[in-house]
């Protein structure tokens, strides 16, 4: 065999693996129609209806204890200081911080609650903002999880599975539904630092990448500062029309490439750079502020105007939505309350409350609530127990992912119900449970796709978001 039949039976094969296989032709498809898969993800036979075109995920980073916002124990009043008993907590894991304390004393909540809205749903004091759009928002008290680390539990939430390695929701919907807006990414990550003064925990880009999937699907993470989106702006001595020309011949070269290799990640690249092109017009317009009005910032609350603030990021989220992005991941940080939670889960809510109240009351005023699914949820939530010693104002709480809850909003999500129930501990749930593969596939259900057609085929066998798992949640829709 000649040197130039050998590169000819290289290419061919290359070209079998990339494209006769499927990848090829899948990742292609979806980078010439966007949507190519919107209306086929659910599979002939089975169709799925959207109602949502678009998620905003709120994401407290860390772990919201239950007890303290949105699931009510006034029961354990009673019962401070005593012992969480045996048959409670059960055989449940217990992480390295707290496994071998020798007592497990219950805490009570230190805030008061009361009942709100028409629902007459049970809001914690520190939450007052979303007190008021009570009727608006679904409430699970019944997720579970089998993660109780940070990194595996978030792992989890956001990809389906606790290792690394697997696309995140955000790229799943990317690469399922395509964009509606050409000159933005279909997905883009915002992340903010709490006020509550304690490490915090690391935030990996591959909680929003693309794993396995076609790389133009990850996430686009936009930063606080002058430069929204790092390389985007032409350096010093290149203009425009030098751009468009290297951009022209870099993807003719990158052409010539894929018709004698057949790898899809090259046609990935030169929409990539053809996206951050477009994208040196839509960034700046989108990130500019400067035509808000003071009415919306006071909505939002005073740190609106912020750079970086989770507030100025839930306005940037809105606006997202209303230019079509298919999914908007806002990270909050510094929920992991270990200790001094009574002043530090204060200054997280006094962070989050109000910004998420206008975000629902925002998007609904503009008609964009309808087809915009808000999630608010962490990645785990806290022990009933106190980890370490209990002081008479003091304590702090341990992972645990035997319950937490969530709440959602819009997007054909029923409004104004709380659904499951825990224990009396809120240790357990007692009623109607819903696992992390379950809230996946119902909001890939309200996105209109069918969680077990969804798939992707990577090392001979078709992955999906939910694994071999998840069941729509038919009590949450509409």
């Amino acid at each position: 065999m000649n040197m130039l039949s050998r590169h000819e039976w290289r290419g061919t094969r290359r070209q079998f693996l990339g494209q006769g296989a499927g990848l090829g032709v899948a990742a292609l498809a979806s980078l010439i129609n966007p949507g190519v898969f919107a209306n086929s993800a659910a599979g002939s036979g089975s169709v799925v209806l959207p109602r949502a075109k678009r998620i905003i995920y709120l994401f407290m980073h860390g772990g919201p204890p239950q007890m303290e916002l949105f699931d009510h124990k006034p029961g354990l009043d009673q019962k401070r200081g005593s012992e969480l008993p045996a048959s409670v907590r059960g055989r449940q894991r217990l992480t390295g911080m707290t496994s071998g304390q020798k007592n497990f004393p219950v805490v009570p909540s230190s805030f008061r609650f009361e009942r709100h809205g028409q629902s007459g749903a049970s809001i914690s004091e520190l939450m007052p903002g979303l007190a008021g759009v009570a009727d608006d928002l679904c409430f699970i008290k019944s997720m579970h999880t089998e993660a109780i680390n940070h990194d595996p539990a978030v792992t989890y939430l956001q990809t389906g599975h606790q290792q690394p390695g697997r696309p995140s929701f955000g790229a799943w919907a990317s690469y399922g539904l395509g964009s509606e807006n050409q000159d933005l990414p279909a997905f883009v990550v915002l992340l903010s630092n709490g006020s509550a003064s304690r490490p915090t925990d690391p935030l990996h880009a591959r909680l929003w990448g693309s794993g396995f999937l076609p790389s133009n699907h990850q996430g686009v993470k936009f930063r606080s500062g002058n430069e929204p989106v790092l390389y985007l702006s032409n350096p010093p001595g290149i203009d425009a029309a030098s751009r468009r020309r290297m951009i022209e011949g870099l993807s003719a070269l990158n052409r010539k490439h894929f018709q004698s290799f057949g790898d899809p990640e090259i046609i990935t690249r030169t929409s990539q750079f053809e996206l951050a092109s477009r994208m040196q017009m839509s960034v700046p317009e989108l990130t500019d502020l400067s035509k808000e009005s003071d009415d919306v910032f006071n909505l939002y609350g005073p740190d609106a105007k912020k750079p970086g603030s989770f507030a100025r990021n839930c306005i940037l989220a809105r606006r997202l939505a209303e230019r079509g992005v298919r999914f908007i991941q806002l990270y909050h940080r510094g929920w992991d309350q270990h200790y001094n939670l009574p002043t530090d889960l204060r200054l997280q809510c006094r962070d989050v409350d109000q910004p998420c109240a206008a975000l629902v009351r925002d998007l609904k005023r503009r008609g964009l609530l309808e087809d915009t699914l808000i999630v608010w949820a962490g990645e785990f939530g806290r022990t009933i127990y106190s980890q370490g010693n209990l002081e008479s104002n003091n304590y702090g709480r341990d992972h645990h992912g035997g319950c937490f809850t969530i709440w959602l909003a819009g997007g054909g999500i029923k409004p104004g119900i709380s659904y499951g129930l825990t224990d009396e501990y809120s240790f357990n749930v007692a009623e109607n449970g819903v696992h992390v593969h379950d809230l996946n596939a119902t909001l890939l259900n309200r996105l209109g796709i069918d969680h077990e057609k969804l798939t992707f085929k990577y090392q001979g066998r078709n992955y999906r978001l939910t694994d071999v798992h998840g069941s729509v949640v038919d009590g949450l829709l509409v």
